[in-house]
């Protein structure tokens, strides 16, 4: 199938020029292959054997001291687990982090039980505006068993927080590599939860009255985001679960200097992040890597479930991951495959271990939505030992070349989210069909962004620091193009295009209603008035999706191939023929193809002019394409 959608990305570099710099250092977290596994008192080793022999590169251990209660009361035997666990990764050359809860803990048999967090705790617990308890019993959630009792803790309940820290602090003195916080929320994610914006618990109340000199209880509209007291709560919940998780890694560092951080999330760029209070864009910034359970909208969310355009949006979702980490790794918990009978478990979990890796992530599938084990064994091996021959490409750091930058506003999706993310999400996925290259901007990188044409995908909400980095960047030497709202201040200027509705969210709107029939074309307008020069073009159907960068000095282009795939029907891509790569450049470059789950090849050229066109092997699932100097300038 001929294009509808040809696309020029942009290179800033010099072909054959300079050898590259020195790549920074990165540690094991940013090429770990993850599995996960059930710690008992001996089986540590048999663990780390299993782990050598399938190629895993991080370690999960399941052995939660402070989200049971009977270990957060005496940790003692699970202290004990985790030091041989992290001795035996250690001997075997690998890694382990250890599974902790963030603010739930569970109390086995609590029916039979004479202690429990309720019985002995209750001002703990977090609570509705009624007053109702944050406790759960069998039947909540698949992990709460018959007789158990389930609870959500304040993190300003300061009793918990000691032990909590202590724990933490005991953990870290084991010698493990990493500690996992799974699912660090505000009770808003249970049926009958989800619109009550937790917590109103007496220690909660008290910390926001402290803080703004607000009663959470009686000054806010809750739910209605024109008020301006119910912002500051929403501001609130966020600070606090960035607050909680910034507080353990400073006391797990404290003890062990070299310790990571890593939380689970399962919230992304999407409104229920505000909900939760979980907001990985700010968490990133004290966390040193995050595992993205990342889901959105209804569904089970299985790789075998999905449609070719929520790929489109996954990969939407994950380069935004990686922009917001600024370096640090991004692991994706997904799950590809849940007994679907017309679906092959081994072709789902290819899809999804492609998606990921040639966004930058980190794989880790797990069968159903357990976090141990594997759909296929023998395949994620064999995943696993293409990703760790070719880690370099997948993982060194990607450097914009000459890109589109689209800006991610976290109080616009806050406050806005309908307007904003339907926005934003459908600038990605149009740049993404258009095999554009583009760099996600975000508050924090701002000011250091250096393309030329910055787009503010409806941004309703702008700080004056913000407002202060866009008015230097106009002035400066760049073009901003404004979709819906224009809160910028700017005066009306030639270097500043507003499309008073947005067309990217339009876009995306057609997409949903009739992805897989027409492949509609994009908005040409805002296309035209976000391109740029460009010195590499690709020429692919809108089916496959494009990212770019440099990489280790070589420019790189990532190909990801949804075409074919129908929900529960088909996990085998329809294969791409006749893509072409065009370079403008004078020198005589090759390229390297490396398909996924395949072996590289080197391909030359047809000159045409003042450019080289290069026609790709017939694209499967997924490939690298790496732009080679000339060979008298290799090293």
């Amino acid at each position: 199938m001929k294009s509808i959608l040809t696309s020029m990305a942009c290179v800033v570099f010099g072909l054959g020029a300079a050898p590259a710099a020195k790549a920074p250092q990165q540690s094991w977290a940013h090429f770990a292959r993850i599995a996960a596994y059930s710690l008992g008192n001996n089986n540590n080793a048999s663990i780390a054997e299993s782990a050598a022999r399938d190629h895993v590169l991080g370690i999960e251990v399941d052995n939660d001291i402070p989200g049971r209660y009977e270990s957060f009361l005496d940790p003692t035997q699970k202290l004990k687990d985790i030091r041989a666990m992290a001795d035996a990764a250690h001997r075997a050359g690998n890694h382990a982090f250890v599974y902790i809860a963030g603010t739930e803990c569970i109390t086995a048999h609590a029916d039979h039980a004479a202690h429990s967090v309720v019985k002995d705790h209750p001002d703990w617990l977090q609570r509705k505006i009624t007053g109702e308890p944050a406790t759960f019993t069998g039947g909540a959630a698949f992990w709460i068993r018959e007789g158990d009792e389930d609870v959500w803790i304040t993190p300003y309940a300061n009793d918990w927080r000691k032990v909590y820290m202590e724990r933490v602090r005991q953990i870290a003195g084991t010698g493990i590599d990493g500690i996992y916080v799974d699912i660090p929320y505000w009770m808003t994610h249970f049926d009958g939860w989800e619109n009550t914006w937790a917590s109103f618990d007496d220690h909660t109340v008290a910390a926001f009255r402290e803080k703004t000199g607000l009663d959470a209880r009686k000054d806010l509209k809750l739910g209605d985001f024109k008020d301006t007291n119910f912002r500051k709560w929403v501001d609130f919940r966020i600070e606090t679960m960035t607050d909680f998780l910034n507080d353990i890694r400073e006391n797990a560092r404290s003890v062990n200097p070299k310790i990571l951080l890593i939380p689970e999330i399962y919230p992304g760029i999407e409104q229920e992040a505000t909900r939760v209070g979980a907001d990985v864009y700010q968490i990133y910034g004290v966390s040193d890597a995050i595992a993205h359970e990342y889901e959105f909208g209804e569904g089970d969310h299985m790789a075998s479930s999905r449609s070719q355009l929520d790929w489109f949006l996954y990969q939407a979702g994950m380069l935004s991951f990686r922009a917001f980490a600024q370096g640090k790794p991004t692991w994706i918990l997904n799950y590809s495959w849940d007994g679907d009978k017309n679906v092959d478990a081994r072709e789902a979990m290819k899809n999804l271990a492609m998606s990921q890796v040639i966004a930058g992530a980190n794989f880790w599938d797990a069968p159903g939505h357990s976090m141990a084990g594997s759909n296929d064994e023998a395949t994620r091996t064999a995943i696993f030992k293409w990703i760790e021959k070719n880690e370099r490409s997948i993982y060194l750091p990607r450097t914009p070349m000459h890109p589109v930058g689209v800006y991610f506003s976290p109080k616009s999706r806050d406050y806005s989210p309908d307007e904003f993310l339907a926005s934003y999400r459908g600038v990605l996925v149009m740049l993404l069909q258009a095999h554009q290259e583009f760099q996600v901007v975000t508050p924090r990188t701002l000011s250091q962004f250096r393309g030329e044409t910055l787009v503010l995908p409806n941004v309703s909400v702008l700080g004056e620091a913000e407002k202060s980095a866009l008015q230097g960047f106009v002035a400066n030497w760049g073009k901003i193009v404004i979709t819906g709202h224009d809160e910028t201040g700017l005066a009306p200027s030639e270097k500043i295009i507003h499309f008073e509705n947005c067309p990217a969210r339009d876009f995306l709107a057609g997409l949903r209603t009739d992805f897989a029939k027409g492949l509609q074309a994009p908005p040409a307008k805002l296309l035209q008035a976000l391109q740029v020069r460009h010195d590499l073009e690709v020429d692919a159907p809108a089916t496959v999706a494009s990212n770019f960068g440099e990489v280790d000095g070589k420019p790189q282009i990532f190909l990801a191939n949804f075409g074919g795939l129908m929900p529960g029907k088909s996990a085998v891509p329809e294969s791409v023929p006749q893509i072409k790569v065009r370079v403008s450049t004078p020198r005589s470059v090759s390229l390297t193809y490396l398909p996924f789950l395949g072996e590289k090849q080197t391909l030359q050229g047809v000159r045409r002019g003042e450019q080289l066109e290069f026609t790709l092997p017939d694209l499967e699932r997924g490939a690298i394409v790496t732009v080679d100097p000339p060979s008298e300038n290799r090293k």
